[in-house]
């Protein structure tokens, strides 16, 4: 592994882990002397942060964590909301036993990891939305949802911070029965609201 990706890849677990305050500076010199790297290496992995929206780049001011309360998080979660289910509802009527099977397994794994903000329940938190949409059967679709789902991810982190009695859980298997049951228009409700719901908190 390079330097470069070493770095990207601690820097990116700190920021999503919440070593960083919203809206706190990213400072490139302080960042490339702390990871053993040069100025030039540390501004590129910033503004690869950035292209993830993990970051935002601001004129002549450098590099900052995004702040919680900005528009893009709604932008984000609208985009979402519209995607997501219409995906779904489309997986729900052309998956087949191997969807179904997929799903299960997901939200099973899901179910079964001990809930943090990050780390393990993170990543099963993203492959069980991943797995209901997979049934969809359109590549552009689910590499839309991969693209908005990182972009995303620091919102849906500091949500259940800000709302730490959200039974997300609850909300999980809703999904998850409704998909497998069949029932389209149900499932696709519950995924909006799922998704709503971390802009109604943050705001």
């Amino acid at each position: 592994m390079t330097a470069s990706e070493k770095m990207y890849a601690s820097l990116r677990a700190a920021v999503l882990d919440g070593e960083f305050e919203p809206r706190q500076a990213l400072k490139p010199q302080e960042l490339a002397t702390r990871h053993g790297v040069s100025l030039a290496v540390a501004r590129e992995v910033l503004l690869r942060l950035v292209g993830e929206g993990l970051a935002d780049r601001r004129p002549n001011r450098g590099f900052a964590v995004p702040a919680t309360g900005a528009e893009r998080w709604q932008q984000i979660a609208e985009a979402r909301s519209l995607l997501e289910p219409a995906a779904l509802s489309l997986a729900v009527e052309r998956g087949d036993l191997e969807w179904e099977a997929a799903v299960r397994a997901a939200y099973h794994r899901l179910a079964g990891t001990p809930f943090s903000a990050g780390g393990a329940w993170a990543e099963a938190h993203r492959l069980f939305h991943r797995a209901l949409l997979q049934g969809c059967g359109n590549d552009v679709v689910l590499e839309t949802f991969d693209r908005l789902w990182t972009a995303g991810e620091l919102a849906r982190r500091w949500s259940y911070q800000a709302d730490p009695t959200r039974d997300a859980a609850a909300e999980h298997r809703a999904i998850e029965e409704a998909a497998l049951a069949r029932d389209a228009d149900r499932a696709a409700g519950l995924l909006r609201r799922h998704v709503l719901h971390t802009v109604a908190v943050l705001r």
